[in-house]
């Protein structure tokens, strides 16, 4: 579904953690079979993590690798990085640190993190995630201004809005409170749209009737809020990496119906979106 041409490309990113759980008669499908129904489904690529995910499996299924990694203190960040770089990996989104973990213990170790991505010409960016040293809105700002400071350059963040949305327990639309550093969303290439309201990081795009919810309907706006001011500093090499991120059920309410329906129904809506605006 990725877009080419003269225009910037967005690809659109199945999470394998969404098809945590799925299986059939002989237990839980292999990465191997998940792969195959990612790509079945018109993605076009996956997110994982190495080891789970191997060389042979990345150019088994010719599907983009969007590899998930944890670094904290004690990590030999480039042999890391450059694991994942020889798995195939087109991005890599790395969840940093923990909760109580001090921006002036968590800015180095990100120009550690990001000095290394240079070297190995790979694009990594920090993501916004509950446990890590951005848990909370404040903290990501923090470690951004404290890196911009160092580097003199922006800190490339992977969004999960879901997060600081919860935090602050915002309604609806929810552009004017999470967009406060729209530079940090353009300097951005990878985005985790799981559609959130002010008290759920994670609410349902379908209801039992495979219709949308109002929920998701109140989301929408700002999703494509998101990817308006993301094309506005675009250029044609430019490349957005959308994963519509429905987790198992540490994040799902048992009433939800079908998280992998969930997952399509939501990517279909940023596609239209991607393609109205271009």
């Amino acid at each position: 579904m990725n877009t080419k041409g003269n225009t910037p490309e967005i690809f659109h990113i199945a999470s394998l953690w969404t098809l945590s759980g799925y299986g059939d008669s002989n237990g839980e499908w292999s990465i191997d079979k998940k792969l195959d129904i990612i790509k079945e489904a018109g993605f076009d690529g996956f997110a994982g993590r190495v080891p789970q995910v191997t060389k042979e499996l990345v150019d088994k299924h010719n599907l983009i690798f969007a590899a998930i990694v944890d670094i904290g203190e004690d990590s030999d960040v480039e042999s890391e990085l450059l694991a994942i770089k020889e798995v195939g990996a087109s991005c890599v989104n790395v969840q940093m640190l923990d909760h109580d973990t001090p921006t002036e213990i968590a800015v180095p170790l990100a120009c550690e993190v990001m000095k290394a991505a240079s070297k190995l010409e790979m694009d990594v960016g920090i993501e916004v995630h509950r446990d890590t040293c951005t848990e909370t809105p404040e903290k990501t700002y923090a470690l951004a201004e404290g890196y911009e400071q160092r580097e003199n350059q922006p800190l490339k963040i992977t969004w999960d809005f879901s997060h600081p949305a919860i935090i602050k327990h915002i309604s609806p639309p929810y552009w004017d409170r999470l967009a406060e550093r729209v530079d940090l969303i353009q300097y951005a290439s990878q985005f985790h749209f799981r559609p959130f309201n002010g008290h759920h990081c994670q609410i349902s795009a379908l209801d039992h009737q495979g219709e949308f919810t109002p929920e998701f309907i109140d989301w929408l706006p700002f999703a494509e809020k998101v990817i308006e001011a993301w094309l506005i500093t675009a250029n044609p090499d430019s490349k957005m990496y959308v994963c519509p991120e429905q987790g198992p059920p540490s994040y799902a309410l048992s009433i939800f119906p079908d998280r992998w329906e969930d997952a399509q129904a939501i990517r279909d809506e940023i596609d239209k979106i991607w393609k109205r605006l271009t």
